[in-house]
C-alpha cells in the first residue's frame, strides 16, 4: 500500500531567482554534504536533494519520526550543531534559502552560514561569515541576500542549538575561469558546469529549462525541460545564457525518455548581447534573433547531432523554440570561446 505524503511549496521568490541563477547546492553539480556534527534523526545528505521536501505523516524509522531533511538530536550539552557543504563548482552566491518545511516544533531557532574558498577542507581561519546569526521561522522558507558573494567553494551551516533543516538552496552562478580555457579548445558553451543557465521561458510545467544544460544524460524524463500540452496557437520557447561569449559550431539535442511527448521540431536563434535583458522583454526581442539552426524535425527518445550551423560569430544568448510543445532532455552547444 502506498503512503500518503504532502509536498512542500517552493519559495515564492524561487522562480525569479532561477531566471538569473542556478542552485549551486544541487548534487548534479557535484555538491556534497561532507560532515555534520549530528544527523541522528535525518541524514545530512537529504538537505541538498533537488526535489521539494516531502512529509509522510505515518512514516517512522528506528530513531523516530522520519523527516525529509537534516535533523539532529535535542542537544543536552553546551554548543550547537553544524554541517559542512562542499560545492561541486566554485561559485558566486547571491541568495540562500534555509528551508524548514515541515519542521514545526523541531526547527532551529537561529542559523548562521560561513563560506570559504580553499581547495582542501578549510581551517578555522579560512571562514568568512556570509549570513550572520539570524532567527529562523519554522515550516518556512528563510531567504537571505548575500553581500559577501565570493566566489566560494565551501559552506558551513550552523544551527543554534539543534533541530532540522529540510533543504538548503544556494542561488548563484558558476565561477568558471575562462582564462584557463584555450580559444582553440572545443567546449559546451551552455553547460551548467561552464556557467550556462536559463534566463527566460514561457512554460516549465513539468521540468525547468536549465535541466537541459546539466551534465551527463538524464536519468528520467523529469530531468529535462517539458512544457504542458499547448491548447492555443503558437509554440513554447526558452532563452539560455552561455557561460561566456563564444562561437557555436555544432549542436547536440536529446529527447531521451520523451516518447509520446517530444516536440515535433525545433529552431535555435542566437545573439550577442552587451547586457542581460529583463525577462519581461526578452520574449519579443529574442523572437527576431538570427537563426543558428533552421527548423529541424525531432523524433521520440532520440539524439541528434547537427554539425552545420549558421555562421553567426560569437554570441552570448540562445533561444530554443520547440513546436508546438513537449520535452527536451539535453541540449549541448559545442564551440569555442571568444579570443
Amino acid at each position: 500500500m502506498s503512503e500518503n505524503f504532502i509536498t512542500a511549496a517552493p519559495a515564492p521568490e524561487a522562480e525569479e531567482l532561477l531566471k538569473r541563477f542556478v542552485d549551486l547546492a544541487h548534487p548534479r553539480l557535484g555538491t556534497q554534504v561532507t560532515f555534520a556534527t549530528d544527523d541522528f534523526f535525518a541524514d545530512k545528505a537529504r538537505m541538498i536533494q533537488p526535489g521539494p521536501a516531502l512529509f509522510y505523516p505515518d512514516r517512522f524509522d528506528d530513531n523516530g519520526k522520519w523527516m525529509d531533511g537534516w535533523e539532529s538530536r535535542r542537544k543536552r550539552v553546551p554548543g550547537h550543531d553544524h554541517a559542512l557543504v562542499k560545492l561541486g563548482q566554485r561559485g558566486v552566491i547571491h541568495a540562500i534559502d534555509i528551508d524548514t518545511s515541515f519542521f514545526t516544533g523541531n526547527f532551529p531557532p537561529h542559523a548562521e552560514i560561513e563560506a570559504a574558498d580553499t581547495v582542501e577542507e578549510p581551517g578555522e581561519g579560512d571562514w568568512t561569515t556570509i549570513v550572520p546569526k539570524a532567527a529562523l521561522k519554522g515550516d518556512s522558507h528563510n531567504l537571505f541576500d548575500i553581500a559577501e558573494r565570493g566566489p566560494w567553494r565551501w559552506l558551513r551551516l550552523h544551527i543554534h542549538p539543534d533541530g532540522g533543516v529540510a533543504r538548503l538552496r544556494v542561488y548563484g552562478t558558476v565561477a568558471k575561469d575562462w582564462a584557463d580555457v584555450s580559444p582553440q579548445e572545443e567546449v559546451d558553451l551552455a553547460s551548467l558546469l561552464n556557467g550556462g543557465t536559463a534566463v527566460a521561458w514561457n512554460d516549465a510545467h513539468y521540468g525547468h529549462p536549465a535541466n537541459m544544460l546539466a551534465p551527463g544524460t538524464a536519468p528520467v524524463m523529469a530531468d529535462g525541460w517539458e512544457t504542458a500540452r499547448r491548447r492555443v496557437p503558437g509554440n513554447d520557447w526558452c532563452v539560455l545564457k552561455l557561460g561566456t561569449a563564444g562561437t557555436v559550431e555544432r549542436v547536440h539535442i536529446d529527447t531521451r525518455h520523451f516518447k509520446g511527448n517530444f516536440p515535433d521540431r525545433f529552431t535555435l536563434r542566437a545573439k550577442r548581447l552587451g547586457s542581460d535583458p529583463s525577462a519581461d522583454v526578452i520574449e519579443e526581442a529574442s523572437a527576431d534573433w538570427p537563426l543558428l539552426v533552421t527548423e529541424t524535425k525531432l523524433s521520440a527518445d532520440d539524439q541528434i547531432e547537427i554539425t552545420t550551423v549558421e555562421p553567426l560569430g560569437p554570441v552570448t544568448h540562445v533561444r530554443l523554440d520547440i513546436f508546438p510543445d513537449g520535452g527536451v532532455s539535453r541540449l549541448r552547444l559545442f564551440g569555442r570561446r571568444e579570443a
